[in-house]
């Protein structure tokens, strides 16, 4: 990695950290998030239509704009990892996660050795394009990194426990209209019984020293989140929050 993670350092710190996703490939919009002066940006590689190329152009300018660059890959997959690391990316996002080999996997595929068996060349962005300091790279870039793994599915919710026994994940964010839907109340994130529940993985991600992450849609809901012990939120995406945007501004003008 080019700079130290301050997103990582903050986390560590016990501050609660913002940030949102980006699925346009547009580097120009990416500058406008960023001036915003939120914690971090997503580059959404899962459902945004953004190449590797671009998505290097985007983490560049987060960087020199002090904003931390994540990206989500869309899979388990070891060359997106190891892709998505290669540009300059401070940590990944891996969806729907289902077991406990996939998390093993993804500390593989992200880890250099001894912690895992990711591929190593100096000549990419992350290596400063030379071979002069690989020693101080391989050394960094482990403890560094962050890997935030998606739980999205009914047995990855009750086997939390042994989840949280891999080592070399850091934050575990929930997808709260999956917890919603195994809890019999599809769609209802607010209702008391989910929110009660997310309260309870909380307690046992935090028992373990690590951070735990979900979306929110709204500031009032932020606060809630922020309230049950949430320390990674991500707000909303790009295109909803500039359409939302506009939207308001013609009712108003209509009114």
């Amino acid at each position: 990695m080019i700079l130290e993670n301050a997103l990582r350092n903050k986390l560590l710190s016990g501050n609660p950290v913002l940030g949102t996703w980006q699925i346009v490939p547009s580097i120009e919009l990416t500058e406008v998030i960023c001036s915003s002066h939120l914690d971090f940006i997503v580059i959404d590689m899962e459902h945004g239509p953004i190449s590797f190329e671009t998505a290097q152009k985007m983490i560049i300018v987060c960087e020199n704009m002090g904003v931390t660059p994540l990206v989500r890959v869309s899979s388990v997959s070891e060359s997106e990892i190891l892709k998505s690391l290669d540009i300059g990316a401070h940590g990944i996002h891996i969806p729907n996660i289902k077991n406990i080999s996939e998390i093993r996997d993804i500390v593989k595929y992200s880890k250099y050795s001894p912690d895992g068996q990711r591929g190593f060349s100096p000549y990419t962005r992350a290596g400063n394009y030379n071979a002069e300091k690989s020693i101080d790279l391989i050394k960094n870039a482990n403890s560094n990194l962050l890997n935030i793994i998606h739980l999205e599915n009914k047995d990855c919710f009750e086997n939390i426990d042994e989840l949280l026994e891999i080592d070399g994940i850091d934050i575990y964010f929930i997808g709260l209209f999956d917890l919603s839907n195994s809890l019999g109340l599809p769609g209802d994130i607010e209702n008391s019984i989910v929110l009660n529940f997310l309260k309870k993985l909380v307690k046992k991600i935090k028992s373990k020293n690590k951070s735990i992450g979900t979306i929110s849609t709204s500031a009032n809901f932020t606060n809630k989140l922020l309230d049950l012990g949430i320390d990674y939120i991500t707000y909303s995406v790009d295109c909803d929050v500039i359409r939302k945007s506009y939207i308001k501004i013609i009712q108003n003008f209509n009114n």
